[in-house]
């Protein structure tokens, strides 16, 4: 009969617990941006946005945006997104939104700018709200964060390119009817999944996450006691 040493047990404890922590750890969902022409300056741009669905007991209602440096709200022109949903703007970007879409339902909406800004990238925060009220927040400018602002990469603009000449401003005054607040005004609530992913600001993992760390390192734990055991009575 073969034995069992304590090293390849304890280099099986050590797998078994590394398996866990890969797989305890949710995927994030996130909220992306692509364009037809994503170049500096480029003029007439349709820019689409993809916002996936992160709660199971709530639908997506409502997708405010605050736009970059460069482009301002009245350059921004509704092309098509969610059937019934609207587009309106604010002192600092627009909002789409309309009928709570079925729950687990990604957005999908297009809008077209006027002229993108001489920049090597662009990025949209964006709070994604739920017809429960709960909002993800998709606004860290570092793409390797938790909650990575929609980012578009520009390449350099085209020989000869300049800017247009600046639109009139929209109205200063918030729409009554956009409920949705900006991100620096409010801290909502996070839906389920998302709070899932973000419950350590150190990188650290979810409750869930450490539940299923412990199991895998007590079933790890009870194989070795096991067999040292049966290896003790082999010996007497």
């Amino acid at each position: 009969m073969s034995r069992i040493t304590l090293p390849r047990l304890s280099a099986a404890v050590a797998a078994a617990a590394t398996a866990v922590v890969l797989t305890a750890v949710p995927a994030a969902a996130h909220t992306e941006v692509e364009a037809d022409k994503a170049q500096a300056l480029a003029e007439n741009v349709t820019l689409t946005f993809h916002a996936e669905a992160e709660s199971d007991s709530s639908g997506i209602k409502q997708l405010r945006v605050v736009l970059p440096e460069g482009i301002a709200p009245a350059d921004v022109t509704y092309a098509k997104g969610p059937a019934g949903w609207k587009f309106t703007t604010s002192k600092d970007g627009y909002s789409v939104g309309g009928k709570e879409l079925k729950t687990g339902a990604s957005a999908e909406y297009s809008v077209v700018v006027r002229q993108l800004p001489d920049a090597e990238e662009v990025a949209f925060k964006t709070l994604q709200a739920y017809g429960d009220g709960h909002v993800d927040r998709w606004i860290e400018l570092d793409e390797n964060g938790e909650n990575p602002a929609p980012t578009l990469k520009l390449k350099a603009a085209a020989p000869g390119a300049k800017p247009v000449a600046p639109s009139p401003s929209v109205d200063e005054s918030p729409s009554p009817a956009d409920p949705t607040p900006t991100p620096e005004e409010t801290t909502p609530a996070a839906s389920p999944q998302a709070a899932a992913t973000t419950e350590e600001d150190d990188g650290g993992l979810s409750a869930g996450a450490w539940t299923g760390i412990g199991a895998g390192i007590l079933v790890a734990a009870a194989a070795v006691v096991f067999a040292v055991r049966r290896r003790g009575g082999a010996g007497e």
